[in-house]
């Protein structure tokens, strides 16, 4: 262990543990207690000047929750980044203590991605299109245009974006995780620099109508203001930043194009006097996306008269019920926390011999039982990948 330790950097070694330390919500003080030494060397352990002793890291460790593994492996050392929330204007302190443990995990499980990539050799691909500039336009006009772009470049069509998620880590080349964010009133966390590129936590809590909202939304800053970090605002007395009014145009225009929906609504006009609210009810599910943003989306088209979303929810309509009364099945979900290249590239690299197993479980974020079995159903699926490339190139 000693040789190991001096063979770090330990001014990067100082570095991991005072982030443990604070993501652990320790001072200091804290910290000097543990291992029983003053304040003083806390701080120039933390600071590089002076080398951690293997049976402190060992404590320190145990402490932060963390293993030792994270301290004595060279890992990447993630650029200063400034993360975007989806969620409420007024934050209280309670608010700010629950939601920086899940920034502090969105940035962890983004670093052990940069980290598997090195291990491999694989590099993510990223297909970004260039930053729009919508400077000058109105902001429903920016974000119609942009959405269609955009649609176009990922040759999505007008239909409904069913595999949201992977279109977004595969053809575009984002970095997606699904996180239980705390409190539950915030539904996304958006990170961007030129070293981990674009970065999205999604809070796994919410329904997935909800989620590919958050996604959407999450993409059009991307697109738009990748380099701003900015707090949306979700209150009803206080004007909401264009920025944030673009993003949620674009959700709405890339999840539910004009021709499209409007395509699809006349349809059911056609065969029918009236649309219902079942009608609304499975529009809504087709597009993966509430019914209330389905609505509201056809009164804005002047296809439904103003007022309809709000005559149905005073009418006591269940959504859910109504749902399951129509045979309607929920909305495939695309909710794995991890993404499944990130997945790949932990096992291959625990195959390969390149990490241990509670390494691999750590990346995986899981147990050790957990992470054998995992492995194992990737390994069986690409077995069976192998098995019928195999017996196509035979028939050909």
């Amino acid at each position: 262990m000693e040789n190991i330790l001096d063979k770090r950097d330990p001014r990067e070694l100082g570095k991991e543990l005072q982030n443990a330390r604070k993501t652990r919500g320790f001072t200091q003080e804290d910290a000097a207690k543990l291992i029983g030494v003053a304040r003083t060397t806390i701080t120039a352990i933390e600071k590089g000047e002076r080398r951690i002793k293997a049976d402190e890291l060992i404590s320190l460790a145990r402490a932060y929750g963390r293993q030792i593994s994270d301290f004595v492996r060279s890992r990447p050392v993630l650029e200063p980044f400034q993360v975007q929330f989806r969620g409420p204007t007024t934050r209280s302190e309670e608010d700010e203590a629950q939601i920086r443990p899940c920034i502090d995990k969105l940035e962890e499980l983004a670093r052990n991605y940069l980290e598997l990539e090195r291990l491999m050799q694989a590099p993510l691909v990223r297909k970004y299109p260039q930053e729009y500039n919508i400077s000058g336009l109105k902001t429903e006009q920016a974000s119609e245009s942009v959405a269609l772009k955009e649609r176009i470049r990922l040759d999505l069509g007008d239909g409904p974006i069913s595999i949201l998620r992977s279109i977004l880590e595969q053809d575009v080349g984002l970095r997606i995780f699904y996180l239980p964010l705390t409190p539950s009133k915030f539904s996304a966390m958006y990170i961007y620099n030129e070293q981990l590129g674009g970065c999205i936590g999604i809070n796994s809590q919410h329904p997935e109508e909800r989620r590919r909202w958050s996604l959407a939304h999450d993409y059009g800053h991307f697109l738009a203001h990748r380099y701003r970090a900015s707090f949306y605002v979700e209150d009803a007395y206080q004007r909401v930043p264009e920025t944030e009014r673009f993003a949620d145009y674009f959700a709405l225009h890339f999840l539910m194009p004009t021709g499209g929906i409007t395509r699809r609504f006349t349809d059911i006009r056609r065969d029918k006097q009236k649309v219902t609210a079942a009608d609304l009810c499975t529009m809504a599910n087709y597009y993966g996306v509430s019914m209330a943003a389905i609505t509201r989306r056809l009164e804005d088209l002047r296809l439904l008269p103003t007022g309809t979303w709000n005559k149905i929810k005073e009418s006591g309509f269940k959504v859910r019920e109504a749902q399951q009364q129509l045979g309607i099945k929920p909305i495939p979900a695309q909710a794995e926390k991890l993404p499944m290249r990130y997945q790949y590239l932990a096992i291959e690299a625990f195959d390969e011999g390149k990490i241990s197993e509670g390494l691999l479980a750590q990346f995986l974020q899981v147990d050790r039982l957990e992470a054998r079995r995992i492995a194992e159903v990737v390994r069986t699926e690409n077995c069976d990948l192998m098995d019928a490339s195999e017996e196509s190139n035979v028939s050909a």
